[in-house]
C-alpha cells in the first residue's frame, strides 16, 4: 500500500476561465452535449466511436490475449503535474512506465490518466457492462512507441491503448486513494494545477495478478475530436472507492462554465460491425466454473 503524499508548488487563478472549445456534456447544457459533438467535430459521428456497452455473453474468446506485462508501473521517481482541464482531472505521466504483450501490436508509453464519474446518487462510467454503469472510471492514456508525437498517434488505428478501470463503492474508504481526493481542492477550477509527490502508478489499479480478466475492442477517444486511434482494455476487476470519497469529485469540481464538474461521461455508442473480445484467462475461469457444476451433477447422479 502506497500513500499520496504531494507538494503544492503552483496554482493557477481561483475562479472558472471561458473554454475555447464548444463541446461540453449533457450535464451542462445539452446544446453543446454529446449528441451535438459531430456537428464540430466530425470524427465524432464515425462507426468506431467509444465508449460502448460490453455484452459479456456476445465476447469472443481471443487466446492470444495474455495478460498484460506493466513494466515501470511499480515506480515511483517522478513528480507529475495534476490539472483540472475544464472537462475532467488529468493527471500528466513522466517517466518510462509501459505497457506491452496482450496482443498488443507495440509497447506503449502512459502519458496521462483522467476520470469520468457521476453524482452523489448517479453512476457517471463511460463504459457499461451488461448494461450497468459504474460509479466512476479511471482511464489510462499509453500512446505507442513507434509514433514520436501524440498528433501523429491519434491519426494512427494502433495510436493508443487505453486501459479502462471501473470503480465499484465500497462501505470503507481506498487508502490508497485518499491523499489524491484530499487535494482535489486545489484544482477545483479550470487552470488549477499542482504537483504529486513521486508514487508508483501501481497503487492506482488491482494487482497485477487480478488484471488478466479483461475486454478488449477497437475504438475511439470518448471526449472530442473522437478519434479512432484507440486500443481498449477494460479490466472485469474494478477499484473499491467509498461514497465520500466518490462525492467529492463532483461536489469539488467545476467545468470550464463555473458548473459542477458531474456526469462527465459520454453516452455508449452503437458498436455496428465491430467485435468485442475476451481475454482467455476470463473464459478458461467460467468454463471451469460450468465443468465443477457439470462433475458435481455427475458425482450426485452416480453415487
Amino acid at each position: 500500500m502506497y500513500p499520496w503524499p504531494f507538494l503544492l508548488i503552483s496554482l493557477c487563478l481561483p475562479f472558472p476561465i471561458i473554454a475555447t472549445d464548444q463541446w461540453c456534456y449533457d450535464s451542462q447544457s445539452a446544446k453543446c452535449g454529446p449528441s451535438t459533438w459531430k456537428n464540430n467535430h466530425k470524427t465524432c459521428g464515425m462507426n468506431k466511436q467509444s465508449p460502448i456497452n460490453i455484452v459479456t455473453k456476445k465476447a469472443q474468446f481471443d487466446g492470444a490475449l495474455s495478460p498484460i506485462v506493466f513494466e515501470g508501473y511499480d515506480k515511483s521517481d517522478t513528480k507529475w503535474e495534476i490539472r483540472n482541464n475544464g472537462h475532467s482531472i488529468q493527471v500528466n505521466v513522466q517517466g518510462d512506465i509501459t505497457i506491452k504483450g496482450g496482443n498488443l501490436p507495440n509497447t506503449y508509453k502512459a502519458i496521462q490518466f483522467h476520470f469520468h464519474w457521476g453524482t452523489n446518487s448517479l453512476p457517471g462510467s463511460e463504459h457499461t457492462i451488461d448494461g450497468k454503469r459504474y460509479p466512476m472510471e479511471l482511464h489510462i492514456v499509453h500512446q505507442n512507441k513507434k509514433y514520436t508525437s501524440l498528433s501523429e498517434a491519434l491519426n494512427q488505428p494502433d495510436g493508443l491503448a487505453v486501459l479502462g478501470f471501473l470503480f465499484e463503492e465500497s462501505s470503507e474508504k481506498n487508502s490508497k486513494i485518499t491523499n489524491f481526493i484530499d487535494i482535489l481542492k486545489y484544482v477545483a477550477y479550470l487552470g488549477n494545477k499542482t504537483w504529486l509527490d513521486p508514487f508508483p502508478l501501481s497503487s492506482m489499479i488491482p494487482e497485477e495478478g487480478e488484471l488478466d480478466k479483461y475486454y478488449r475492442y477497437h475504438g475511439s477517444l470518448t471526449t472530442p475530436d473522437c478519434n479512432e486511434a484507440v486500443i481498449w482494455t477494460v479490466f472485469e476487476e474494478t477499484i473499491p472507492i467509498s461514497k465520500s470519497q466518490l462525492n467529492a469529485f463532483s461536489e469539488t469540481l467545476y467545468f470550464s462554465d463555473s458548473k459542477p464538474m458531474k456526469l462527465n461521461f459520454r453516452p455508449v455508442q452503437k458498436l455496428n460491425v465491430r467485435a468485442v473480445y475476451v481475454a482467455g484467462s476470463a473464459v478458461r475461469l467460467f468454463s471451469a466454473v460450468k465443468l465443477s457444476v457439470v462433475l458435481a451433477i455427475w458425482t450426485s447422479v452416480f453415487n
